[in-house]
């Protein structure tokens, strides 16, 4: 399995594994692919990563967040999808290794993430009361300090989240 950027071609590819991964969850719309689409056309993607073995098995979003209208150097993870016939296999963590490295590369401040705390705690995400997200219960919202001490504050996704909410 090749985790590498997304090109071009990956688009529609890219939008079926998002679409197929996130069906029937609980805090699904249903537009997770459209997120990513806005994203990239807003210019948004930090970082677009494919997980691929022969075909497109998943994918990862990044983009930038602010915490009380500032840019801190903060990134948000997700949507991050992996084909159902395919989890629980380790594409997910391998894709979110590969973020989360090239994050500290770059010098990112750190990352927030909403889902499962057992999932990411195992990558070092933590709840921290004092940076809070109005979208969603507080017990699914963590956060990785990568280059700086955690912010308080709250955290605000970039608008085309709000556009496909």
């Amino acid at each position: 399995m090749l985790i590498r950027d997304e090109s071009g071609a990956d688009r529609i590819a890219i939008r079926k594994v998002v679409a197929a991964a996130f069906e029937g969850h609980p805090f699904s719309n249903g537009r997770e692919g459209e997120l990513v689409d806005a994203l990239r056309a807003a210019d948004a993607l930090t970082l677009s990563l494919v997980a691929e073995d022969d075909d497109i098995v998943g994918h990862l979003a990044v983009s930038p967040v602010s915490i009380d209208g500032a840019s801190l150097g903060w990134f948000g993870l997700g949507p991050i999808a992996v084909l159902p016939e395919r989890q629980r296999r380790g594409i997910g963590a391998a894709l979110i290794g590969v973020a989360l490295s090239r994050l500290r590369a770059a010098n990112a401040a750190g990352c927030v993430v909403f889902g499962d705390p057992k999932y990411y705690g195992r990558f070092g995400f933590d709840i921290h009361a004092g940076l809070r997200f109005i979208g969603g219960p507080p017990e699914l919202f963590s956060a990785l300090p990568l280059a700086s001490p955690i912010p308080t504050g709250v955290v605000d996704y970039h608008p085309a989240f709000a556009l496909v909410g």
